[in-house]
């Protein structure tokens, strides 16, 4: 209740507030600005009380990462990369050019640097403090959620190639298009016969739909899924460590989200206007 009361105070300071610029409030003295507020309500399409608790989160978020030391280099962050590629069984560079095909590289760096400060800091913070689950806690989470772990054995689909990207992005937009410059195949692939980067595509791609554009054999290629068929059940031993990493990631969660309620009771946060 202490926490939504100085929430609902803090909202009604601020609205009684004309001035743009000026600081709201501040957070063991990190200032929060009428316009940060503002900003935050039209891009995340909040209330004023949700936008203020949001930044002063991050505020704090960003407050125990300086005073646990957490930084993240380049090593860290190709480091991790690197081990992403060998778990989905491709070479890093098959990786990299996969992930190009679905998003702007630059940008999945940024995510996976952000990903490792937040380990950082479960670490240290949540150190000897979650318990780590258990062979039963993996069994339990496979059998209540085996929708997760299913896999199509044959797909489907239409292959497009061409050297010229441009066209495969106009039969995206649409696919009655006909054009010279592009090779259309229908072909039925299955899993073993698949190399790894094309099923990193296929199975994250849902029937019906388009595949992201990538590059093979020197061609740029695309994929409409048909028709995914003979699904089966991926057998627990092969996605064991997958389970643990969630069941983790949700005990993580939780620690984090008592932990910063924490922070909030005892932060120096004053209202200004």
């Amino acid at each position: 209740m202490k926490k939504y009361l100085i929430i609902f105070i803090m909202s009604l300071s601020i609205a009684q507030s004309g001035l743009i610029n000026a600081i709201a409030l501040t957070v063991n003295n990190e200032p929060i600005t009428l316009y940060d507020i503002d900003e935050k309500m039209l891009k995340f399409n909040l209330s004023e009380a949700k936008a203020v608790s949001l930044l002063v989160d991050e505020i704090l978020y960003k407050q125990s990462l300086k005073k646990y030391n957490i930084s993240v280099d380049y090593f860290d962050i190709d480091n991790y990369i690197e081990k992403l590629a060998k778990n989905n069984n491709m070479s890093l560079y098959q990786f990299k050019n996969a992930v190009k095909q679905q998003q702007d590289y630059n940008s999945f760096k940024e995510q996976i640097k952000n990903q490792l400060k937040h380990q950082k800091l479960i670490s240290k913070i949540a150190s000897n403090k979650l318990s780590r689950a258990t062979t039963e806690d993996i069994e339990i989470y496979y059998n209540n959620n085996r929708s997760e772990f299913m896999v199509s054995n044959k797909i489907d689909m239409i292959q497009y190639s061409s050297t010229n990207k441009k066209a495969l992005q106009s039969i995206q937009k649409n696919p009655m298009m006909i054009d010279s410059d592009v090779s259309v195949n229908n072909i039925t692939l299955t899993q073993d016969t698949m190399d790894a980067q094309m099923k990193f595509i296929v199975n994250k791609t849902v029937e019906q739909s388009f595949s992201a554009i990538f590059a093979s054999n020197k061609t740029y290629n695309m994929l409409f899924i048909s028709k995914k068929d003979e699904i089966k059940t991926i057998v627990i031993e092969e996605v064991k460590d997958k389970i643990f990493g969630i069941i983790m990631t949700q005990r993580e969660k939780e620690y984090l989200k008592d932990y910063f309620e924490t922070l909030k009771i005892i932060a120096d946060i004053k209202v200004l206007r």
